[in-house]
């Protein structure tokens, strides 16, 4: 991964491009001392993660995402800041912020943080070439049973972190899996769950409701154990990308009664996305 880092002290900025090279997460390809030329630059070298200062002159940080997501949404944003303000933080994640990291800097925390961010790049990275090569008219290759077990495996362990193994839904969500694992050739690409469904004996329509349900529990409990430790191992791993993390949040904030309504769920999405880390995981 290549990183850039904006902070207005210098000493942050050689904390951080130590941590990222020492911890082995990838390059720092530059670095800036404020808003203005972290525009700049970030537009013309197009690093994969931005660290960068919520408070500094001339532009803030979220400034500073707002308008590089608007024409480049692939470059993800880590703001770090020593304040916490609740309005500010909520203002960072409008913006485009996948993480928002308190100061002073903690290096367990930071390395989490890029972990998961760049795990997220990853996968989105996977599905948009799998989508880019997939040929319909190939024939599938088999998997064996051996490598299947394991990753069915990878499924369970994954849906009992977020808390919903016992539930309906998630016997289904590991049919569906199954079936992808088995007859896809691992181009985990959904064209037609209701055909999926049919395939495997179920009424398309109830299985995709008690699947919904099953994930709608899931994002509630990832958003509950976020508000309880933000920096959680489960919350920090697949809150960023079993789901889209706007809808986390909305979830937390409609749960902290800031909201009228929660986080959306996608079915389709979810599954494609739980196939894609249970190989990674």
């Amino acid at each position: 991964m290549k990183f850039y880092i904006v902070d207005d002290d210098i000493n942050i900025v050689k904390i951080l491009e130590d941590i990222i090279e020492d911890r082995q997460l990838g390059i720092v390809v530059g670095y800036s001392y404020d808003g203005d030329t972290a525009l700049k630059e970030i537009f013309e070298i197009k690093p994969d993660i931005v660290l960068i200062d919520y408070l500094m002159p001339s532009k803030d940080g979220a400034s500073v995402t707002k308008e590089i997501r608007k024409s480049n949404p692939e470059i993800y944003f880590i703001i770090i800041s020593q304040v916490s303000d609740k309005e500010m933080i909520a203002e960072s994640y409008t913006s485009g912020v996948e993480f928002f990291i308190t100061k002073p800097i903690n290096i367990i925390e930071v390395e989490k943080v890029i972990k998961s961010v760049s795990e997220k790049i990853k996968m989105a990275r996977t599905i948009s070439n799998i989508k880019g090569m997939l040929d319909i008219n190939s024939v599938p290759r088999k998997i064996n049973t051996l490598q299947r077990e394991k990753q069915i495996s990878k499924i369970k362990y994954i849906l009992s972190n977020i808390g919903i193994l016992g539930e309906k839904g998630s016997y289904d969500i590991v049919k569906i899996c199954e079936y992808m694992i088995k007859n896809e050739n691992n181009r985990y690409i959904i064209y037609d769950i209701n055909k999926i469904c049919s395939s495997l004996g179920e009424n398309p329509k109830i299985m995709k409701q008690r699947i919904r349900r099953a994930i709608i529990k899931g994002i509630k409990n990832i958003a509950n154990t976020g508000i309880e430790d933000y920096m959680n191992e489960c919350f920090v791993k697949y809150s960023n990308s079993l789901f889209d993390f706007e809808n986390v949040k909305a979830e937390m904030d409609y749960i902290r009664g800031k909201r009228n309504s929660g986080g959306k769920v996608n079915v389709v999405k979810f599954i494609e996305n739980i196939l894609v880390q249970s190989k990674s995981t």
